[in-house]
């Protein structure tokens, strides 16, 4: 994770937006509190909460290229001035948008190319959306670090958040590897391999412990946007 402790893909709640909880979610505890003395401490202190998917592959994928490298604060203006260029968040709508304009909500010229290339690859079907369910998490995240600004730290957040899929060990994040010093190695520094050992335990709900152990660092999910 590069600059958010603990991200939610997608906006903060709103009435018209639907949210979807995981239907393996409370097996996911059972086994989880079962096979992990940590998880078994950490689960109850969380009750109800659980791992929620909001807004649409395209939107997600483009807020999460907006946030990349800025405070949630600032990501969240950003994000509201580009989505006011827009009569909706569609891909051939974000190709019709002038550079100039594009830059003077707030997007560095960068960002504006990354935004270009997500709205082709949708655009052009290069992305297989409708294919995704029947797809493995491999072939997801080849398709999306095929496109520019997307990196695989932001491809397991968008199987985890959006996609909802259980088992993503997302080791490049920062947070779960301080939370997993923190609750199983006393604070001592961990490597991808100790990791590794930890999540041994996890699987096949390794989404799921990740959720519990960001839990542990920062009680309330952020919502915002990520980076790549």
């Amino acid at each position: 994770m590069k600059n958010i402790v603990k991200p939610e893909l997608g906006t903060p709640a709103e009435p018209d937006i639907i949210q979807v909880i995981p239907p393996y979610w409370a097996e996911a505890c059972k086994h989880l509190v079962k096979k992990d003395r940590v998880m078994k401490r950490l689960i109850p202190q969380f009750g109800d909460a659980c791992l929620q998917s909001r807004g649409d592959a395209f939107s997600t994928l483009a807020r999460s290229i907006v946030g990349q490298q800025i405070s949630v604060k600032a990501a969240q203006t950003v994000w509201h001035r580009f989505e006011a260029l827009l009569s909706s968040m569609k891909p051939a709508n974000v190709l019709k948008l002038k550079v100039d304009d594009m830059r003077a909500a707030g997007l560095s010229a960068r960002k504006v190319e990354y935004l270009v290339d997500l709205a082709i690859h949708f655009d052009k079907g290069s992305v297989h959306v409708k294919d995704w369910a029947a797809m493995d998490d491999e072939a997801i995240i080849a398709e999306l670090i095929a496109i520019r600004g997307i990196g695989r730290w932001t491809a397991e957040m968008f199987l985890i958040f959006y996609l909802m899929r259980p088992n993503v060990l997302p080791l490049d994040d920062v947070g779960l590897i301080n939370g997993i010093a923190k609750n199983y190695f006393s604070g001592e520094s961990v490597s991808r391999s100790d990791a590794r050992e930890v999540a041994a335990a996890w699987a096949p709900y390794c989404s799921v412990a990740t959720w519990y152990i960001w839990r542990s660092l920062d009680p309330v999910p952020v919502p915002g946007a990520d980076a790549s």
